[in-house]
């Protein structure tokens, strides 16, 4: 499995907690509470 590194896109929706992540490679993640990131496709 490869590595990535993770930037967290602020959003109002980390309030509820939907966070946003962008790897090194700017793809688009998504982490829905305490589930594991997902690639938005």
């Amino acid at each position: 499995m490869p590595n990535y590194y993770f930037k967290e896109i602020w959003t109002p929706l980390k309030l509820v907690g939907i966070k946003f992540f962008q790897d090194d490679e700017r793809r688009l993640w998504i982490k829905l509470w305490s589930k594991h990131r997902q690639l938005l496709k």
